[in-house]
């Protein structure tokens, strides 16, 4: 394979990606020392507002993809205020995924939303997303950079599931009239990039999400189902004690048409629900 790709944020997609295909040249930004490697022999370089990665044009002279999965902060998007101009500088690349959040449509109240829904961002961080998005845009337009936009639900995977908030005894379900969130395994999440790697389409938006949208505390209930256990009391949303933050999220209530992923990339899901998704991480969290 000719892919070289360096990820800005070698977070939870970031190494399934790896993992999942190895045959990718991988490298990315962490924590660590220039030079230190980890999580399976992928080199990382440190990076944050006041350090550029070090010779960046020279350390990815042959990168081909970038996937950007930090978040902006209150001061703006990271990688976009400290590297774009080096990024546009990489005379190979082909492909740059950003990974968005579908905060950015706002709360609909249970209704659809697709990638021609308008911006209607509810709270500060759909906001910043939103605004980030418009940066990385503005590239795409303005330089040709070859930009595609991931929209993302809750990702959900090994070890950062409700299997393992069961077990920890940190689960809770709470319960709002009419809510629902979507979500995405993370193995299928770096399907459908790789998919968008295989036929890029720049400037293309995705929604990415499985096919059934869901209230949190049925899948906390299914969680419990398949652990053997009793599930926690369902509490109603206007009683629980909940942090702003962790209030939020509940803010907003939408479906999210996956359409596209499917008409356009030819996704088909390992894990269409989050029933499949969750039965099939049990042997891998039941000793928790």
């Amino acid at each position: 394979m000719d892919k070289s790709l360096f990820c800005f944020g070698f977070g939870f997609t970031a190494r399934q990606i790896a993992a999942d295909f190895p045959q990718l040249r991988v490298m990315g930004t962490g924590r660590s020392p220039t030079g230190e490697v980890r999580d399976g022999g992928i080199p990382l370089f440190p990076f944050h507002r006041e350090q550029p990665v070090e010779d960046f044009v020279d350390v990815a002279g042959d990168v081909t993809h970038i996937l950007l999965s930090i978040p902006p902060d209150g001061a703006g998007d990271l990688v976009y205020d400290v590297m774009a101009e080096d990024i546009l500088r990489l005379k190979n690349l082909r492909w740059i995924g950003y990974l968005s959040t579908t905060g950015v449509y706002g709360n609909l109240d249970g209704g659809w939303v697709d990638e021609e829904s308008p911006y209607n961002p509810s709270g500060e961080r759909g906001k910043r997303r939103m605004r980030a998005e418009q940066a990385w845009r503005g590239l795409f337009e303005a330089k040709g950079l070859p930009l595609h936009i991931f929209r993302l639900p809750g990702i959900y995977g090994p070890g950062r599931n409700q299997l393992v908030s069961l077990k920890n005894g940190k689960a809770r379900r709470i319960a709002k009239s009419g809510q629902v969130f979507s979500r995405i395994h993370v193995a299928d999440l770096a399907a459908i990039l790789m998919a968008s790697m295989e036929k890029p389409d720049p400037g293309a938006i995705y929604n990415v999400a499985d096919d059934e949208s869901a209230p949190p505390q049925d899948v906390v209930a299914h969680a419990a189902e398949l652990l053997g256990m009793e599930p926690p009391p369902q509490i109603d949303f206007d009683k629980a004690d909940l942090s702003p933050m962790a209030r939020s999220f509940y803010s907003d209530s939408k479906r999210v048409s996956n359409a596209k992923i499917k008409s356009e990339l030819g996704v088909s899901f390992k894990f269409p629900t989050y029933r499949e998704g969750l039965a099939a991480l049990l042997d891998g969290e039941i000793g928790i």
